[in-house]
């Protein structure tokens, strides 16, 4: 079935059978009644030349003229029906009509062509001959005449329809577009939600890795520093005194490192002048300001003054380091250092750091723990090393941990320079 533009797309459809507007159908059944009138009055005269009653060159016409309704359905059968008609000069309606709406449609080209030359051929035969028999005159002002009114009746309906024809292909072209781009719209805004979620989420994760590290070490001291201090209290004052400021210390470190933090959550956020798309991190953004390997001794020094046996090897000279890489080389050792105070009381611990080209390598390992020893018990929320493991791999490094053939355990992470 062949369909003009008023046909394609059925939204918002509401006519009977096939048409999709109820406007459309009562056009075309309008216009197919004033076509039936005009054959069934111009099949008078053409059924008493032709010698038959008039009330069957009425009814021919009729039936002739009202196939204009299955314009929009059938336009090839109504246009060889006016075709068809054309010498018993009738079908005038029909014939314009139908060339429009064969050309409005979307038939091949070369079927309009045919179709429509053989409209003009026939219009100019039939009004040649009937001018020829009718009057008296020149015989090249007949042909003009035959002519003029052949492309009178056929060019203007073939172009109009043409016409007609592009610019509903160009508006359904360009509503096709237009759902297009709001369907892309949605699709991306659906995926910046994702993103910015995404990005909460890592952000959420960041923070509650940073919140881990700097209360988990501190407080971790603090309580092992607290039972030294319960087991000395009696026996030693001194030393009680001693582990007494080592616990208020920790506890104000820790206390000024939480501060920093909630400090940077805080902190307003400027308004740019001018609303740029900000790229969204591909790993977890480390603030710049943090510790870094320079601070490496004192941490080591605070596990000693708890009273484990931490030897640091160094080899290589650093320097130059990103922030983030120094920021994450530390809380990998310091993590470390708290899980053996967690896990390992009384045990030997080496602390070894290696400066190589391009890349920084770390490695806390602890012995096997002492029989005699006791621990704290430190509670243990099971998340030191996924988070060490989620810094050093969103730098792009290689971490490692996992027990020792002796019976210890052991940290291993290399991350990159640059």
């Amino acid at each position: 079935m062949t369909k003009t533009g008023d046909e394609r797309g059925g939204t918002g459809r509401d006519g009977p059978w096939w048409w999709e507007r109820r406007r459309a159908a009562v056009l075309d059944v309008g216009l197919g009644a004033a076509s039936a009138v005009e054959c069934a009055l111009e099949g008078v005269p053409t059924a008493r030349e032709a010698g038959v009653p008039v009330w069957a060159g009425v009814l021919f016409g009729a039936l002739v003229g009202s196939t204009l309704v299955l314009r929009r359905r059938r336009p090839v059968a109504v246009v060889l029906v006016g075709i068809a008609v054309t010498p018993a000069t009738m079908g005038f309606l029909l014939a314009v009509v139908g060339l429009y709406t064969l050309a409005a449609c979307e038939v091949p080209r070369r079927v309009l062509a045919t179709l429509a030359a053989m409209s003009l051929a026939g219009t100019f035969v039939v009004t040649y001959v009937q001018t020829r028999g009718d009057v008296e005159a020149d015989g090249t002002l007949v042909i003009v005449l035959s002519v003029f009114m052949a492309v009178a009746l056929t060019v203007p309906p073939v172009l109009l329809g043409l016409y007609v024809g592009a610019r509903r292909r160009l508006m359904e072209s360009l509503h096709e577009r237009a759902d297009s781009l709001e369907r892309e719209l949605s699709l991306l805004a659906d995926r910046a939600e994702e993103r910015a979620e995404w990005a909460r989420q890592e952000e959420r994760t960041r923070i509650a890795r940073e919140m881990h590290d700097v209360v988990a070490h501190r407080v971790s001291l603090m309580v092992v520093h607290a039972a030294a201090l319960q087991a000395v209290a009696a026996k030693d004052p001194v030393k009680a005194a001693r582990n007494a400021a080592l616990v208020g210390d920790m506890g104000r470190q820790a206390l000024t490192e939480l501060r920093e933090m909630l400090g940077v959550l805080r902190a307003p956020e400027k308004q740019p002048a001018q609303r740029r798309p900000v790229p969204l991190p591909s790993a977890p953004a480390v603030p710049e300001e943090g510790p870094s390997l320079g601070e490496l001794e004192a941490l080591v020094g605070q596990s000693r003054a708890a009273g484990m046996a931490v030897e640091v090897l160094v080899q290589g000279e650093g320097g130059g380091y990103r922030p983030e890489v120094e920021q994450t080389a530390y809380r990998v050792v310091q993590e470390a250092l708290t899980n053996c105070h967690k896990h390992a009381p009384g045990a030997r611990v080496v602390v070894r750091l290696a400066h190589r080209e391009g890349e920084v390598a770390m490695q806390v390992e602890n012995g096997p723990c002492e029989g005699e020893a006791r621990g704290a018990d430190l509670p243990s929320g099971g998340n030191g090393l996924v988070g060490m493991r989620e810094r050093v791999l969103g730098l792009g490094g290689v971490f490692v941990s996992g027990p020792t053939d002796g019976g210890g355990f052991k940290v291993s992470a290399v991350l990159p320079a640059r």
